[in-house]
């Protein structure tokens, strides 16, 4: 049986252009991703797979049934949008102000079509099932979660889950497939520092909740100095200070706001009790009031190494040794680790970056767009991976 699926891949590169620079020429924001999903549920339907739509308000889910028995494969590619300006002058910008494909997700919808396109054509061969997944708001940590909570993980349930990053971190033809937590889980924090407001002249008659609030961002930074395991990563980020509009002024309260990335559930527990710990005590300390409001939006991404194992060899096999990369990991966050919370997965990066051509800005920049190349070699990866659970050789 012939699993190799360069050539099968390469042959859709144009038909994988096309329908990447629609979509990026069509950016939907969080659960508006209405024409998108159309496009994914029409194309899978023709494709004759079983479609459902409206699953997490605009997610779509189709199942490729195998005419023999096996595992069930999940398939997860997201599908929405940011709130950038494009900046970028090809003929392919985005038609929407305001509304761009700034991190890959039009490329990962595309993929995972391509993907669609070659299994079902020998869906004869396929032993088990095929699971695409295609969710909305990613980029708000609140898509996959919707889907769950409507059925993606049900009827059936996944056995194994996969999906991948467009990564311009890395040069087209690098892949990173780290073992465990390769995406941190992400946090925020809120204080409401209450104190006695007054004029700035008199700074005797007030509370002042600025300068307990200065106390408690540096404070914060020995959660990671002093708290933390130095061999854990932990990133803290104190990113907003909200007090007065006037320089006269000495203001009755002032809101403090940040995140926190860590790559275990354990370690966030211990930055989340630190913060309030330390709020607390300081707040006290100054005749200060606090209210702390902290909200976990996602958990890391862990990869199973079980599933990498299986998985890397055939990726060898596609990229080289020399180009796969087994500590590829980011404190960026992915609402994906909710889909591999309890079903052994791996989630991998593609680089698709090239700097020769100026296709190297970062994620979320107005002017990100990664070599097109890489599309054709990421249905190529995809494939081969689910490959290695449905078309056993």
């Amino acid at each position: 049986m012939v699993t190799n699926f360069r050539d099968q891949a390469q042959s859709l590169s144009d038909e994988l252009v096309e329908r990447r620079r629609d979509l990026h020429r069509h950016p939907e924001l969080a659960f508006e991703e209405f024409r998108t999903a159309k496009i994914v549920a029409e194309t899978l339907t023709n494709l004759g797979l079983e479609v459902q739509t409206g699953i997490g308000k605009t997610g779509v889910v189709a199942l490729l049934d195998g005419d023999k028995e096996g595992p069930t494969v999940l398939v997860r590619a997201d599908m929405d949008a940011l709130p950038i300006n494009e900046e970028n002058s090809t003929d392919y910008v985005s038609e929407t102000p305001n509304k761009m494909h700034a991190c890959g997700h039009d490329g990962h919808t595309t993929i995972a079509l391509g993907v669609a396109k070659l299994f079902a054509e020998r869906r004869e061969d396929i032993h088990g099932r095929i699971k695409f997944v295609f969710q909305p708001a990613e980029e708000i940590v609140r898509g996959a979660k919707a889907m769950i909570d409507d059925g993606a993980l049900t009827n059936p349930t996944p056995d194994v889950s996969l999906g991948l990053h467009l990564w311009n971190s890395l040069p087209l033809g690098k892949v990173g497939v780290a073992s465990g937590a390769v995406m941190a889980g992400s946090s925020t924090f809120k204080l409401i520092i209450t104190g006695h407001g007054g004029h700035a002249a008199s700074p005797h008659s007030t509370i002042d909740p600025v300068i307990c609030a200065a106390q408690l961002i540096i404070a914060f930074q020995t959660i990671v100095s002093r708290n933390a395991d130095p061999m854990a990563s932990v990133v803290l980020s104190t990113t907003q200070l909200k007090a007065s509009d006037a320089d006269n002024i000495i203001p009755e309260r002032v809101e403090v706001g940040g995140t926190f990335r860590t790559f275990s559930i354990e370690m966030r527990d211990l930055v989340e009790t630190r913060i309030r710990e330390i709020s607390e005590s300081i707040c006290k300390a100054m005749g200060c009031t606090v209210d702390v409001t902290i909200n976990h939006g996602t958990i890391p991404t862990v990869n199973h190494a079980d599933v990498v194992e299986k998985v890397r060899n055939r990726f060898v096999s596609i990229v080289g040794e020399e180009n796969l990369l087994d500590d590829e990991r980011t404190m960026g966050s992915e609402d994906v680790a909710y889909f591999m919370q309890d079903i052994p997965g791996m989630y991998f990066f593609v680089g698709s970056s090239n700097a020769e051509r100026d296709l190297n800005y970062g994620h979320h920049h107005p002017r990100f767009d990664f070599d097109e190349a890489v599309l054709p070699l990421s249905v190529e990866l995809l494939a081969s991976a689910i490959a290695e659970y449905v078309l056993p050789e």
